[in-house]
């Protein structure tokens, strides 16, 4: 089964999200409305929480985990997905931040206590550092990312774009009962 309940944490699905039947969702997770979580994909919330807004996909073979707290992170770190974010194929989130409308390109790692600001491309490909903190309205590529260049009005106007594409994706398969159920 995809939805699986971890210490008495079960999954909660918004209105309208979509989860295929191949990924799996563990714990303490809340997925927003209109949100997809696509094939092979893992969001394993067991030691902390996940928290993914509205409009985001999480493409497919993706992994979203959390930092467990003990000796050497007191508090771990939660990972939270903001509103409108496109997630690329085999993306590693790993205990940090997204805010709203951010592409993170495939094959992207975003690291423990990182921090991704709104309105953020992260090239494909890319390694977020752990800590590093990258502010609003830039594209960054690289491994480790480094700021390349401001976003243009084109690639902003791509954010909703694509998220509405995918919304658009699930509730074609939502109304071919590719479900969580």
């Amino acid at each position: 089964m995809a939805i699986r309940t971890f210490q008495q944490h079960t999954p909660r699905l918004g209105e309208r999200a979509f989860v295929d039947r191949s990924a799996v969702v563990i714990g303490d997770v809340e997925i927003g409305a209109d949100s997809s979580i696509w094939p092979l994909t893992v969001v394993r919330a067991d030691m902390h929480r996940i928290r993914i807004g509205k409009r985001t996909s999480v493409q497919d073979a993706s992994v979203l985990h959390i930092t467990h707290a003990g000796p050497f992170n007191p508090d771990g770190f939660p990972l939270l997905i903001g509103d409108d974010v496109t997630i690329g194929h085999k993306v590693m989130l790993h205990g940090c931040t997204l805010g709203n409308r951010i592409l993170v390109g495939m094959g992207s790692t975003v690291m423990d206590g990182a921090v991704v600001e709104d309105d953020v491309i992260i090239g494909a490909g890319s390694l977020v550092p752990p800590g590093k903190r990258l502010p609003s309205g830039f594209l960054y590529v690289g491994s480790p990312a480094r700021q390349a260049r401001p976003l243009t009005d084109k690639e902003r106007a791509f954010f909703t774009y694509t998220a509405g594409n995918y919304v658009k994706l699930k509730d074609q398969h939502l109304a071919e009962g590719f479900d969580k159920d």
